[in-house]
């Protein structure tokens, strides 16, 4: 004979058996012992809480034998062991997902009318009450309305906003909740204590965590890792076998984002799937960490379950990433959890995640090159306009504006000679900026300060932000190997400043002709 699963050998027997629930345990036994029973029941709630085991529970303990009421089950009665053999002729399960329509419940209301036969109530428990169909629900509703004396109805639904509201009004309504981490943990390890299993802690931590809240699935997978019970199961062991990556990539991989650091992200997601890691098991424990970073931030390290350590790491982390941003990276991988379908690029989902969270813009990322000045001119934590319009610090440094009336640093004429080419390199690193340079005219250069004059606030506030005014500067840096400081001035009604008369065009060039020049190209003046 097959040895029983362990989610069947550790279902409760008693309403002091079961965990996480006692909202609904505490209501069920007080009602049992004051003797009002209700003639129809709605437990609804996630999948493993406990809805179907305490509706058997309710069946044995109204047609326990046993005198004291707040003993009920008692487990010693025929009734009580009948249930338990599942030999109980009055108690009756259906699964509405194989009986969805309205002949399966008008056979049941034909026969709900005849008398118990072994207890004193006929209980019904309708499982995944939500696939009945809409005239199987108002066949049933009559019944529920005037159900025999005898009869007690236990409907049981994840999907509660499924079940019509014409039901649920005539139910006594019962929400199952997700059992705590800490519970399942305290659960598990008494199984495995009783199973003589040989186990650590902190594995047992692990399967609670996957088990999301669920006891049945958190038993399942105990019943999944432990192969053998004399060996050893160990925290590398669990991650191996139930495919979640090691809590050192996860990690890592916070600490590339709050460092905006997008290389070293997407090797260690790589690391992290080679590794043997579930890709969507992966993500969720990234989105679960960047959780208690985000609680950590806005409230206190104190809600999160986690060792001192990480809890230490977390109130760094919080001060690291800005709240804007650390939303949208929850979200992001959120979506990538969610969205994963496998195929044959697994970390591909994961992998876009990372690269939309640092804000990469498509034009800087078609340029980018570990290293480069173009893709280190991405700064990913800003929440500005100008956020992706900086030249990177590492390659120029502005210097300080000289005091009015110096001698020009350098010649103005070069400057508004080679204009053109300093918008084309300020394109590289901005798309957005050149459009507003059309408003801006070379004005003069007093010491190392270039003059650029504009006709409204708009334009002069827009183009002096220090970021893009960085740009111009890197561009001018780029061309003309010299450091002058942007200085953007409002000049009400000016036209642009004529051309300097040593070696300057007689006519404007055409914009054209210019960037055409700067890509390289050649004027042929042959007609």
């Amino acid at each position: 004979m097959p040895e029983q699963a362990l989610y069947l050998k550790w279902r409760p027997q008693t309403f002091a058996d079961v965990v996480g629930q006692e909202h609904v345990t505490r209501t069920l036994r007080n009602s049992l012992i004051r003797g009002r029973i209700r003639h129809a029941y709605l437990f609804s709630g996630p999948r493993g809480t406990g809805k179907t085991t305490n509706a058997r529970l309710l069946a044995k303990a109204v047609n326990c034998t046993y005198e004291d009421a707040a003993g009920r089950p008692c487990n010693n009665c025929s009734n009580c062991a009948a249930i338990n053999e599942g030999r109980f002729l009055d108690l009756i399960e259906i699964d509405a997902a194989s009986h969805t329509g309205v002949d399966d419940v008008r056979e049941l209301r034909d026969k709900i009318a005849f008398a118990p036969g072994e207890g004193e109530y006929k209980v019904y428990i309708i499982d995944e009450v939500h696939r009945f169909s809409g005239n199987a629900f108002d066949a049933l509703l009559k019944t529920l309305e005037e159900p025999p004396d005898h009869a007690i109805f236990v409907l049981a639904t994840t999907e509660i906003d499924k079940v019509p509201a014409t039901i649920k009004s005539r139910c006594l309504h019962f929400e199952f909740r997700r059992v705590s981490q800490k519970e399942v943990s305290a659960l598990l390890a008494q199984i495995a204590e009783s199973e003589s299993f040989s186990i650590d802690a902190a594995a047992l931590d692990l399967i609670a965590r996957q088990g999301t809240g669920s006891v049945r699935d958190s038993i399942s997978l105990l019943d999944q890792i432990v192969t053998e019970p004399e060996e050893l199961v160990s925290l590398e062991s669990a991650q191996q076998l139930l495919g979640t990556a090691a809590s050192v990539h996860v990690r890592d991989l916070v600490q590339a984002l709050a460092a905006e650091d997008l290389p070293l992200g997407i090797h260690i997601i790589n690391k992290a799937i080679d590794s043997g890691s579930d890709p969507r098991q992966f993500g969720q424990q990234v989105v679960e960490y960047l959780r208690h970073v985000m609680l950590t931030q806005t409230a206190s390290a104190d809600l999160i379950e986690a060792s001192q350590e990480d809890r230490a790491l977390c109130e760094q982390l919080a001060e690291a990433i800005s709240r804007s941003r650390l939303l949208k990276t929850i979200r992001r991988f959120n979506e990538a959890v969610n969205n994963y379908t496998g195929g044959w690029q697994p970390q591909l989902e994961l992998e876009l995640a990372l690269v939309e969270s640092l804000n990469v813009e498509a034009s800087q990322s078609n340029d980018y090159r570990p290293g480069s000045r173009s893709g280190s001119a991405v700064h990913a934590g800003k929440t500005s306009e100008t956020a992706q319009e900086a030249a990177p610090e590492s390659v120029y440094e502005r210097v300080e504006g000289s005091a009015p009336g110096e001698p020009p640093a350098y010649p103005v004429g070069e400057i508004q000679k080679g204009w053109m080419e300093i918008l084309t390199q300020v394109h590289r690193y901005s798309r957005n900026l050149p459009p507003l340079l059309e408003h801006a005219h070379v004005r003069a250069i007093e010491g190392n300060r270039l003059i650029l004059g504009v006709q409204t606030d708009f334009f002069q506030k827009k183009i002096a932000a220090p970021e893009r005014a960085k740009i111009i500067e890197q561009a001018i840096f780029d061309l003309h190997e010299v450091k002058l400081r942007v200085d953007v001035r409002v000049v009400e009604g000016a036209a642009p400043p004529p051309e300097p008369t040593e070696g300057a065009r007689p006519e404007p060039e055409d914009p054209l002709i210019a960037a055409g020049k700067a890509l390289g190209g050649v004027v042929d003046d042959a007609e």
